[in-house]
């Protein structure tokens, strides 16, 4: 029977042996995985399937565990999230982000057979993500490729439907096709909104509304005038959305909307000091290269 793959995220290893060892007797979840920082966790939800992940409201490196959960809010297929904390103070927080349980820890045997519970439920419901294998065809020199092993999953009863077309609907599939991948054709023009999650929900901020972004690891944060949002954004990928929208790399760690900033003053050793509308101000040093790009774009 396929279990629920479950990853174990705390700063303290003898909370994750404790729980490693108050898991172990559950015959619905597979423990396959240890992290100590959201990061380390990402890149392994990342690379593996998993149905749970026990993780504190709190974790050092920058990015706490309520707000790992605003950034897995958004996928299809979330995981179960069980909060382990030594208080109540964040449960509200927690539930708000679609928390599975929240467990103050230590635990006694009778507390975790009702989150096991919990996630026996979910289980039902959670249809796992297959890992990508090798295709399951006939390999070079006649033999069939041998299928990637994958653990206790499931396939069910998935299969490839075969209908016959008509020759004037073949006509028409194959005229949709060639529009479908025609790139040449005028394209519905994007929204200018960032989808971004906070406490659980999706917001679509207007690029007008940001001042700048924040590279932070593999991820950024995005700030207006009031708010802060933490995204699974790599400020790359940002930089080429928001270039066309006067929004400009001034620093590797900085993208800042041009039409927010009021002030550029010069500062000891090449520095520049760009004042934005608001109270936000940020201090950015500025290679040469940005500094000629900067005048040209600004046109002095």
């Amino acid at each position: 029977m396929a279990k629920l793959k479950t990853l174990l995220l705390h700063p303290d290893p003898l909370v994750r042996r404790d729980l490693r060892q108050a898991l172990s007797g559950a015959t619905h979840l597979s423990v396959l995985g240890e992290a100590v920082t959201a990061f380390e966790a990402m890149e392994l939800i990342e690379a593996i399937p998993y149905g749970a992940l026990f993780l504190p409201p709190e974790l050092p490196g920058g990015v706490s565990g309520l707000e790992l959960a605003q950034m897995l809010a958004g996928r299809k297929n979330k995981p179960a999230l069980v909060f382990v904390a030594q208080a109540e103070a964040q449960a509200y927080a927690a539930f708000e982000l679609g928390a599975t349980d929240y467990l103050l820890w230590p635990a006694g045997p009778e507390r975790v057979e009702r989150t096991l519970a919990k996630l026996a439920e979910f289980k039902a419901r959670f249809r796992e993500v297959p890992m990508p294998g090798k295709w399951d065809a006939e390999a070079p020199g006649g033999g069939a490729a041998e299928a990637a092993p994958y653990d206790d999953w499931d396939g069910g009863d998935d299969k490839t439907v075969s209908l016959p077309l008509a020759d004037d609907e073949q006509d028409h599939f194959i005229s949709a096709l060639k529009q479908a991948w025609d790139t040449s054709q005028t394209r519905t023009p994007e929204i200018e909104k960032l989808a971004v999650s906070q406490d659980g929900r999706m917001f679509l901020v207007p690029y007008g509304q940001i001042v700048f972004v924040e590279a932070y690891e593999d991820y950024s944060y995005v700030h207006t005038a009031q708010q802060k949002y933490l995204t699974s954004y790599r400020v790359k990928y940002l930089e080429e959305r928001l270039a066309p929208h006067r929004f400009f790399r001034v620093h590797r760690k900085y993208l800042v909307n041009l039409d927010m900033v009021t002030e550029i003053a010069q500062l000891p050793g090449s520095n520049f000091m760009l004042r934005t509308a608001g109270r936000t101000r940020i201090e950015l040093p500025i290679s040469r290269r940005r500094i000629a790009s900067l005048k040209q774009v600004l046109g002095f």
